[in-house]
């Protein structure tokens, strides 16, 4: 063999690679910069609307016309929007529609009394009171169980306030109306069971 000496191998540690992150930062920077740069082209580029046009035509063009009634009319698509209704109101239970009326009915009275002993500007304002109390006692569901006779109480009370804002307002005797109203009022407290 050959007397030449062979080099001498030994193991030594590799030299590090050069950090390449400011390179990547870049490159990452550049291609966001381009998107950007790209959709504010296409934002202001882009028709956003196939309506006409200000200062446009408004008539077709020859071409148009022909083209147009050329081609079958098709039904319009129907809307994709769903119908949106209100969910059924569920029926309450008798002891939670006591409790809702409860106060309204408990205020007619104290309403009443209060009107037995005055006159005037104070006894209207009250019944107007009691006319508004009314309303939202209409407005609350009732149960089904009593609807009707709910239903036709208030009726009878609402005749019966009716009756009494017009002796009010006449200046008429006050008592009859007042009667027959607390009378209305007990009605309704009995069909809840107050």
């Amino acid at each position: 063999m050959s007397d030449q000496q062979q080099p001498d191998v030994r193991w030594a540690p590799l030299e590090p690679k050069p950090k390449n992150t400011g390179r990547v930062w870049l490159i990452v920077a550049l291609v966001v910069a381009a998107l950007v740069v790209v959709g504010v082209l296409l934002f202001f580029l882009l028709p956003r609307d196939a309506g006409p046009q200000p200062g446009a035509s408004g008539t077709p063009t020859p071409s148009a016309t022909a083209s147009q009634t050329a081609a079958p009319t098709a039904e319009p698509e129907p809307s994709m929007t769903p119908i949106t209704t209100p969910p059924p109101v569920p029926d309450p239970t008798l002891d939670a529609f006591r409790e809702q009326v409860g106060g309204y009915l408990d205020d007619a009275l104290t309403g009443l009394d209060i009107v037995s002993t005055s006159s005037g500007q104070d006894a209207a304002g009250v019944v107007e009171t009691l006319q508004a109390d009314l309303q939202r006692l209409s407005e609350i569901p009732s149960p089904t169980s009593i609807e009707s006779e709910w239903g036709e109480g208030l009726e009878a009370y609402a005749q019966d306030l009716s009756d009494l804002k017009s002796a009010v307002d006449s200046g008429r005797s006050t008592d009859a109306a007042i009667g027959s109203a607390r009378s209305s009022v007990d009605e309704l407290r009995e069909i809840v069971g107050l």
